[in-house]
């Protein structure tokens, strides 16, 4: 398993598009992702825009035994308007640790090594209790490779990034 060594770095504000959805971590490994990436690609391309960069997961409440809330989406160079299912947002400016694991199927295992590296640096992220699980102003994912790049998921890089608290 590849995973990269944890670095902490300074984001500006990121506008983006994307499509919020809960899923079940069941649910998560039923295709939902790439489904709801080619419509959110397809919205754009029907709008004569191109992103900015990869795709992504925002993930806004994490309850691993319930459900995810989380948010499918493509970043743009400036904020547009959304329309239907498609929503604008924005990944917040801030610090941010992250690492990239190589591999769909440790994308588990990759959160857990940024997690444990940030417990053991003493570092706090930007989230709080919520009655549906754990919440965060920011983290994500972004599928830095794809089908597109290797037909064997085994071998995509994702970087998982969170924003850290403010002090």
């Amino acid at each position: 398993m590849k995973i990269t060594t944890p670095k902490l770095d300074e984001r500006d504000a990121q506008p983006y598009v994307g499509i919020r959805t809960q899923v079940t971590m069941d649910e998560l490994g039923s295709g939902v992702i790439p489904q709801l990436i080619d419509e959110v690609l397809s919205w754009l391309q029907d709008q004569e825009l191109a992103p900015t960069g990869p795709p992504f997961m925002r993930l806004y409440v994490i309850d691993m035994a319930g459900k995810l809330d989380m948010e499918l989406g493509w970043p743009l160079a400036a904020a547009i308007e959304g329309e239907g299912r498609v929503a604008v947002g924005e990944l917040p400016a801030g610090r941010y640790a992250s690492l990239i694991y190589t591999g769909v199927q440790n994308g588990i295992a990759g959160n857990k090594a940024l997690i444990d590296w940030a417990e053991e640096n003493g570092i706090r992220w930007d989230r709080w209790d919520d009655p549906n699980g754990d919440a965060f102003r920011s983290r994500y994912e972004s599928f830095l490779t794809g089908p597109d790049d290797d037909p064997d998921p085994g071998n995509w890089d994702t970087e998982v990034a969170i924003k850290l608290a403010d002090d």
